[in-house]
This record gives structure tokens, sequence and C-alpha cells, in this order.
């Protein structure tokens, strides 16, 4: 009876010991050991045998971890309070400085990295950060990378995600963007016309030079208008044979063919009218 109950207590030692022993360190984990207090060495991957309450192992993650930072209100150089939201992606390079001068390194990440955001963000001006993102993600992720490097923590990426703007400052800025639009819309307009002039002037001047060009182009319009369907025929009368005939129709002193010849004057012959009479008795 009693070499039974040495074995079920052997049992239960072993059970209780083997799992503070036996110690299976991952592929992606290292293992920092300390024994009796003091740092060892970071260990791993695979199976380690500690001694227990004389060693105590502390599995760190090497796999990159992805921080999202909360929103936050900040307020621009233009006074202008946006919010704003970040993601964060680092890992450990160091497993001994990550539990050895930091707490925790995960929370201190995101502590730092909710602090840099408002403070380069309010240093930033509106347009620079809906325009400029790139760059202030290059900003971001070297200030907090020198903030975690002691921590053995490297920032690999910092994205500034969602940027809210107030409803009056949207209504805004459509109103400025509808405006550019339209200004550049007048200014293509006016460039095109400007250059259309141009050409209309240069083959005003082929024309003169050569009046040929003008018969051309009124053949040329004959056939555009025979491809459409219509009853209209339009055909050139030549201005020449009206020079010909001694009609000026340019200038205002235009003269229409009834006019080339005056009109005879007819003068009616004057009649003689008798004196009056004097009554009788009157001298």
């Amino acid at each position: 009876m009693t070499g039974i109950i040495v074995a079920v207590v052997i049992v239960l030692f072993l059970l209780i010991i083997l799992p503070s022993t036996i110690k299976i360190v991952q592929e992606y984990e290292r293992g920092v050991i300390f024994r009796l207090g003091r740092l060892t060495g970071a260990k791993g991957p695979g199976l380690f045998l500690i001694i227990p309450f004389i060693a105590r192992l502390v599995k760190v993650v090497l796999r990159i971890i992805f921080l999202v930072v909360p929103s936050s209100d900040v307020i621009t150089m233009a006074n202008v309070t946006v919010r704003v939201n970040a993601v964060v992606y680092f890992r450990v390079v160091d497993p001994q400085n990550s539990v050895v001068k930091v707490l925790d390194h995960i929370r201190a990440t995101s502590q730092i990295s909710q602090t840099t955001l408002r403070n380069v963000l309010g240093q930033s001006e509106l347009d620079e950060l809906l325009a400029s993102r790139e760059k202030l993600n290059q900003i971001l992720q070297k200030i907090i990378d020198e903030h975690t490097d002691p921590w053995g923590v490297k920032v690999s990426t910092v994205e500034i995600k969602d940027v809210e703007l107030p409803e009056t400052m949207r209504r805004s800025m459509a109103a400025q963007a509808e405006a550019e639009r339209e200004r550049r819309a007048k200014i293509i307009h006016a460039d095109g016309e400007f250059q259309a002039s141009e050409r209309l002037a240069q083959a005003g001047a082929v024309i003169a030079r050569e009046p040929t060009t003008l018969q051309l182009r009124y053949l040329q319009t004959l056939t555009e208008i025979a491809t459409e369907k219509n009853s209209t025929i339009v055909f050139p009368f030549p201005i020449e044979l009206l020079k010909a005939l001694g009609i000026n129709i340019v200038g205002p002193e235009a003269k229409s063919p009834s006019t080339l010849v005056p009109p005879a004057q007819v003068i009616a012959p004057q009649k003689s009218v008798p004196a009056p009479e004097k009554p009788a008795g009157t001298e």
C-alpha cells in the first residue's frame, strides 16, 4: 500500500515538474533564459530543458506585428481639426533587449506611435497631410524607429490610413476643386480659340495670295453638302462677273442694275395766268 502511495506521489510530482522543465521554442520564436535572475541569453528554436524554480524561459515572437493606432483628433498648423488613424508594422530584432529593457514592447510601441502621430501631423499643413502622405509616413517611421531601437524593436512601415475632415471643410474643398476645374476648362477653351484664329489668319493669307484656292474651297463645300440628304443646292456665283457688269457690291456706294441709267426728267410747260379784270367805275 505504501508503495502505491509513493508511486502516485512520484507521478504527480513529475506531472508538475515536467511542464516546467521541458520547453519547446517554435521557429518564429526565441526563448530568453534567466538563471537565478541573471540573463543567460536567447535560445531557439528547438527543445530545451531548464531547471525548475532556478531557471525561467520567456518566449519572444520574431514575426512582424501590425499595430493599429487608434483614431485621434489632430490640430494642424492651419488650425483645422482632423481625425487620423494609422497602422504600424514592426518586429523584434533583439529578443534580449525586448525583454530586459522594456516591460511590454508591443504596448510601448503603440503608445510612442500615438504620441509621434499627433506631434508630426500637428506641425504639418492640411494640404501636405492630404497630398504628401508618403513623405509623412517616412518621417513617422524614422522617428518611431529611433525611439524603439533601444528596445530591440525595428519599425519597418508606418501608414496613415484615414483622414476624416469636418463637413464644412469638405464642402469648401469641393467648391474649390470645382472652381479649379472650371478655370482649367476656360483656359483650354480660350487656348483653342486662339490657335483656331491663328490658323484662320494663315488660311486667309493664302487665299488672298491665290484666289484659285477660294474656288477649290467652294467645290469642297459642295462635296460636303452633297453627302447629306437634302433638297438644297448651293453653288458659287463668280464675283468677277458682277464686276464686269459694272456692279459694285462692296462698299457703301453699291449700285443696283436699275440705278445704272438715271431716269429722264420730264419738265411740264408753264401756263400763263391772266391778270384779274378791274371793276367798272374804278380808275
